[in-house]
Parts: C-alpha cells; structure tokens; sequence
C-alpha cells in the first residue's frame, strides 16, 4: 500500500513539474523537506511533455500484472486521474483565459477610424456637413433662400423633399397645364381660378411639400368664393379658391417662365464630400476601421444579419451552386451605401477618397487623375490579385471594392521610358505639391 501511494505522489511529481525541470523516476523521489514560507508563484500551464509524462505513469500503473489491487485501490487510482486531467484542463483553460484576455479590446486602445463619417458639400451653402445632418441642412438653406427668390425656392422643396418622384412627374405636369391655360387665354376668368377641393388638384397637386409656397410665389392668393348650394334649404356654400392676381396679368411672360422652372427643376442634392487624404507609405494601407455611415443597416441589424448568414452558410455550405454564391454575395453588396478606397504608389504614397457603392469606377480614375502634377500620364489600376480594372462604367460594388478597397496604380511602361530616356528631372512624386504639403501618418 505505501508503495503504491509512493508511486502515486510520483506521478504527482511528473504533472507539476514546470518547464526547465528535470523530471526523476517514480522510484527516486526524495521525501519532501520543510521549505521556509514564500510567496506563491502563479502556477503556470503543464508542457506538452509534462502531460505526456503523466500519462505514461498512469499507463504504468495500469499495466502492472503481479499486484492486484483492491477495490479501495482502483478508487483512489480513478479519482486521482481524474484529479490529474481536471488540473490539466483547468490550466489549460486558465492560460487561454489569460491569452484572451492580453488580446481582448478591452485592454486595447480602440483602433481610430479610417474616416470619421461620410460627409456631403451643400450646394447653397458650400458648408460640409455629417450625412446625418444633411437633410436638415438642406432645408434650412432652403428656407432662408425664400428671402432671396421665393418662386426659385418654392420650387426646390418641391422637388427636393417630395420622395415620391411618379408623384412629383404628375403634380408638375398638372400644375403647368394650370399655368398654360393662363398663359393662352388670360382673357378666362375661369381659368384664373382653381377651386382647392378639386379632386384633381387634390390628388395631384396639394399632397406636394412646397406646392402652396409655389402658387403664393407666382401670384396667387387664397379667397373664399360663393357657390351655388346643392340643397334645398342651402341656397349659397363657399369654398376656396386660389385666385390669379390681377397685376400678374401684366406678367404672362414671366409666368410662363415660372412654368418652365418647374418643369425642368431637378432636386437639390448634396455633393458627396471625397474627404481626400494622402497618406505616407505605410504598411497599415490595407487596415481599414469604418464607421456605422458606411453601411446601408444599423450596427444591431447589421449583426443579426451576418448571424443569421453564417448559420445559413453552415447549413447549406455543401449545397450551394457558384451562382447561389455569387447572387448572395451580391446581395451582401447592397448593404453598403459608400466605400472607401485607397489607391497606392509605385513610391509607397496612398491617396484615399469616399465614393458611393453604386457610384461607377470611372468616378476614381477622374479623382485620381485630379490629383497628379500631370493628369496625361496614362495608368492603370490593379485590385486585389492584380486583377486591372479596365470597364470603367462598371460600379465599384459590382467589383467587389465595398465596403473599402486598396488599390495599386501602375503608369504605362512605355510613356515611362520615353520621359525617363528625355532626360528632363522627373519630381519626387506625382502627386501636386499642395497635396503633398498636407500629408499624414496613417495609423
């Protein structure tokens, strides 16, 4: 019995001993002697070998024909190996623990963003606003533009806060045959007046943002005119009409070009903000950090839509054709409203820029060539692979460039040797100097 115990405590001995400890067999195990009080050093994982050490001792005991050991034996025997993998499995589970830990965001400095939002330029204003701002913006530009030309302003509410563009076809294309019959027979009282609770005006017409503004603009007022009752008892009603005023009589012409601002008006759309940087080289180009305005979902649909893709992708990984990919890969595209691009050097330097998702690669070659000293040079622009990207009039997302892209440009081979066998001093880099004066470290 006390032998077995000694080989017991042996075995102990392998699974403890710690990395750069020199294991001893079972049989020489000295008898352990008082140490003087110390602080307890963290217990560290058991190496691989440790573990495999342990195993064979237990394989040992196991293996031993001439001792046949009792019941209470085989007890003590199963509970220690049992003691034995669940020190292993919770050292092991302890260190991954920590490793999770030392890698955690918690404990790390929050990466910055690439880009701090997706920004717009207001046409009216010229001030950059966030894209959730932008509206707002608009509007009230808008609004204090009344001041400065009523009819003009009018007419981009109009067709600037009407979504629905069916809706603002039909209400313009009525609203101008009101006008054309003015303009023809100016003499008509009739056509002078137009009864607000016409269905037809209605329908087609009141239910615009900015409509009313309009008729104000050109000369109209609202009066409560008498009607002929429809009951007996009711001889006279009245209802609203909006009256032509009686000196725009004199103004045909202008009406009329009142009428074709109307027609041919397009809404007032915010200039997307390229926000554009050049970076230093760095080997961080193809790191990118996004903001939530890059995506077409909030942040918590956007995570319950990629749960639910990878369990679909899970289930039906095996049955799913290359066209089912492709058309879900499509699918995932669309949930990206802008991207963000980055085109690299042959000198290491990165220009970046903020292109919408359906905007066509066309847009990055102009961006592009804006920023050279010489925007001749004739280039290429290679994708991940090399791939070039040739059709231009394909969008980036159809290209796969979404949510963000790093791109590589390469100049024409030939144009190069003419310029470099000319002689002439080439600049340092092709980029203008005024953007090169406000370069960045990318971090």
């Amino acid at each position: 019995m006390r032998k077995f115990f000694q080989e017991i405590k042996a075995d102990l001995k392998f699974k403890t001993a710690g990395p750069g400890q020199k294991l001893s067999e079972p049989s020489r195990v000295p008898k352990e002697k008082p140490k003087a009080e110390a602080v307890p050093k963290p217990r560290q994982a058991p190496t691989d070998e440790a573990q495999m050490a342990a195993a064979a001792a237990l394989a040992r005991m196991e293996l031993k024909p001439k001792t046949k050991v009792s019941s209470s034996q085989e007890a003590i025997k199963n509970q220690v190996r049992k003691e034995l993998m669940a020190e292993a499995a919770a050292s092991e589970k302890g260190l991954l623990a920590e490793e999770k830990d030392l890698t955690s965001p918690d404990n790390e400095a929050a990466a910055a963003p690439s880009v701090s939002g997706v920004y717009f330029i207001c046409p009216l204003t010229g001030a950059v606003v966030r894209k959730d701002q932008k509206e707002k913006h608009l509007r009230e530009a808008i609004q204090s533009y009344f001041s400065v030309d009523p009819v003009a302003a009018s007419i981009m509410e109009i067709h600037t806060f009407n979504k629905d563009r069916e809706k603002v076809r039909v209400g313009v294309e009525t609203t101008a045959k009101y006008l054309d019959n003015i303009y023809l027979h100016p003499e008509e009282e009739k056509y002078r007046k137009i009864k607000l609770q016409n269905k037809v005006f209605q329908e087609r017409i009141s239910c615009l943002e900015g409509i009313h503004k309009f008729f104000q603009a050109i000369g109209f007022e609202t009066k409560t005119l008498p009607v002929p009752g429809q009951g007996k008892k009711s001889k006279y009603t009245t209802e609203e009409y909006y009256i032509l005023k009686e000196e725009m009589l004199t103004k045909l012409e202008d009406l009329k070009d009142y009428k074709e601002q109307l027609l041919s008006s397009e809404p007032v759309r915010a200039q997307l903000d390229r926000q554009l940087c050049v970076f230093k080289p760095s080997p961080q180009a193809a790191r990118f950090e996004l903001p939530n305005d890059f995506y077409n979902l909030s942040a918590e649909e956007l995570k319950r839509e990629q749960r639910l893709r990878t369990e679909a992708v899970e289930k039906a990984s095996m049955l799913r054709t290359r066209a089912m990919r492709e058309k879900e890969e499509q699918r995932e595209m669309r949930k990206y409203n802008y991207t963000l691009v980055r085109v690299r050097f042959p000198d290491g330097y990165i220009l970046q820029g903020t292109f919408y998702a359906r905007e066509s690669v066309s847009a990055l070659y102009n961006f592009v060539r804006e920023a050279l000293r010489d925007d001749w040079l004739p280039f290429e622009l290679l994708g991940p692979g090399g791939l070039k990207l040739t059709d231009e009039n394909l969008a980036f997302n159809e290209c796969g460039l979404v949510p963000s892209a790093l791109l590589t440009l390469a100049w024409d081979t030939a144009v190069m040797a003419d310029i470099q066998a000319s002689g002439e001093e080439q600049p340092a880099s092709p980029l203008k100097p005024e953007l090169l004066s406000r370069v960045q470290t990318l971090s």
